[in-house]
């Protein structure tokens, strides 16, 4: 093809670029190398004179060693004419035009621009899109927060363009979006395969206080702190570190919230095996305090098995103690093994049981029925704390204080707190950790003196102090009190009724029960009046006679009908 053939061809090809455009200010338009002038080289654009650019900016923005007359170059016109009446070209800015139209297209179809951070700028970073700067917000560096950019200065890496402003020549790109898009392609592939149990390797991406957070190939699974060793584990750095590759078990995984558990102390052989035939129940040990908390105590007895010391059982007497004012992290102590779990792989600890138990020592010491004297610690509405000892407390129920229910108060108002009270020693539980004591038992109980003169079936007169639908309060000749029940009143049916008694009034009656428990007599007239038909019948007749029993009673008991 001769050169004028491709000059015509070429001015057809400027002239169909430019079809339809008003004018060629600020547009990009196909231009060709017709001269080369010492540094620069001439170019037509299809207008009426030819512009020139330096050959230097041709050489480096296309990326070539030579420019030759009959290259094609795409420019900018800046100006249609100069002083000289020559076009203002630009190819630099004919670049930018490309890049500009480029970065549009993956704006539009959503897809990745690759770019490299360059520096720190307001509010975030500065990215070069080959040329192009954008800006990438801090919050679009990472998933999650970065405190150290360094690692990612300067990197080759796909970003994702958010908005574009030619205007003001804005661009803002994320980095964020395109690991989330990259994440969540990788997590539908890996969750699709994952199950507990699995042993993968992953690389540790974020530390916390409670664990790390491992990569698994697209994914992250929490490694918390109580799952990275068997040994107790300060803080999860000791442990491991950002970017280490580390071997983990799916120990939990939900499907539904995609949650994952890791683990790698489930790799390791658990210390606990066999851990019944190293310690036994009730026996005591050496241990090392390991953790003291408000709640307890923390006692490593091997390597690797911890054991636990709760506040009931740091001392016999003082219950709220401090724990952290009886040992410190560090001290060697003595303890009894309480209780062993193994499958929640947890043993209870006592501090108490390794020193002797005052309580059992206080029963052993003072027999029940022994007096004592001891100081008055607390009054309350239920009973009285007496101080046995300047350790034990022992309680007299209220029902303790006093044989007539009558004369507690009186008792209470006459004592005081630190007044010292000489008491009777009832029971000692040292397992409940319990000493009731009492005071009525320092003198004879009156109730067992009043019921000495009286037995089962002996007849006596008492009066009557109370009337229920259930039976009569009465009152023996020596104060005691007793109860007729109702059916007991008669032997008749018609006159087992309250109605018709009049309080003060006396009667007859057997002593029917003694009950000790309620400090009353049972009585009943119905005993009696069967009691005396049995004699009446033993001594004026039989039962062959064929005689009726008002006959054999005779006047004595027509007598009593009609009192009655």
């Amino acid at each position: 093809m001769s050169v004028k053939q491709a000059e015509n061809d070429f001015a057809a090809m400027l002239e169909d670029s430019l079809q339809g455009s008003e004018t060629l200010e600020g547009k990009v338009v196909l231009g060709i190398v017709v001269g080369i002038k010492s540094d620069k080289a001439v170019i037509d654009v299809g207008l009426k004179s030819e512009g020139k650019l330096f050959l230097e900016d041709i050489k480096t923005l296309q990326n070539c060693n030579e420019v030759k007359i009959g290259d094609k170059i795409e420019v900018f016109i800046e100006k249609f004419e100069d002083r000289n009446g020559e076009p203002i070209l630009s190819i630099e800015k004919a670049v930018k035009e490309a890049m500009w139209k480029d970065l549009e297209n993956h704006l539009n179809n959503e897809t990745a621009v690759e770019g490299a951070i360059t520096g720190r700028t307001k509010g975030g970073f500065s990215v070069d899109l080959n040329g192009t700067i954008a800006f990438l917000p801090g919050s679009q560096v990472d998933l999650r927060i970065v405190k150290d950019i360094a690692p990612l200065l300067n990197l080759k890496q796909p970003f994702k363009i958010l908005k574009m402003d030619k205007s003001r020549n804005n661009i803002v790109v994320s980095r964020r979006a395109v690991l989330e898009a990259s994440r969540s392609e990788a997590k539908a592939e890996i969750l699709a395969t994952l199950e507990e149990g699995l042993i993968t390797s992953g690389v540790v991406k974020n530390i916390t206080e409670y664990g790390a957070f491992v990569d698994i190939g697209g994914v992250d699974g929490l490694l918390h702190v109580t799952d990275m060793s068997w040994k107790r584990v300060a803080a999860p750095s000791d442990v491991v570190k950002v970017g280490d590759t580390v071997q983990v078990q799916v120990i939990k995984f939900n499907k539904e919230t995609g949650r994952i558990s890791l683990g790698m102390k489930q790799l390791q052989k658990t210390p606990w095996e066999g851990i019944e035939n190293k310690f036994i129940v009730g026996e005591k040990y050496k241990g090392k305090v390991v953790n003291v908390t408000d709640y307890g105590i923390f006692v490593e007895l091997a390597d690797c098995i911890e054991g636990m010391i709760y506040m009931t059982e740091l001392g016999w007497t003082k219950k709220n103690v401090t724990p952290n004012k009886l040992v410190s992290v560090g001290d060697e102590i003595e303890v009894m093994i309480l209780d062993i779990n193994t499958s929640k792989r947890k043993i209870s600890l006592g501090l108490k049981q390794c020193k002797e138990n005052p309580w059992k020592r206080f029963g052993e010491e003072h027999a029940v029925g022994s007096k004592i004297e001891g100081v008055i610690r607390n009054i309350t509405e239920f009973g009285i704390f007496v101080g046995v000892n300047e350790e034990l407390d022992g309680m007299v129920h209220m029902s303790d204080v006093s044989w007539d229910a009558d004369g507690h108060e009186a008792y209470l108002k006459s004592i005081q707190k630190g007044q010292k009270i000489e008491v009777v020693v009832l029971d000692v539980n040292p397992e409940k950790e319990r000493i009731n004591l009492g005071i009525k038992q320092l003198q004879p109980d009156p109730y067992e003196e009043s019921i000495k003169n009286i037995k089962r079936g002996d007849i006596v007169v008492v009066e009557i102090t109370g009337i229920h639908s259930a039976g009569i309060d009465v009152k023996l000749k020596n104060g005691l009190s007793g109860f007729i029940k109702k059916n007991d009143l008669s032997s008749d049916r018609a006159y087992q009724r309250t109605e018709g008694l009049v309080l003060g009034e006396k009667i007859e009656a057997t002593v029917f029960n003694i009950d000790r428990t309620t400090r009353k007599v049972n009585l009943s007239v119905r005993s009696l009046e069967i009691q005396r038909e049995k004699a009446a019948l033993q001594q004026f007749g039989s039962p062959d006679s064929g005689a009726s029993l008002g006959d054999i009673l005779g006047e004595a008991l027509k007598k009593k009908e009609e009192k009655i």
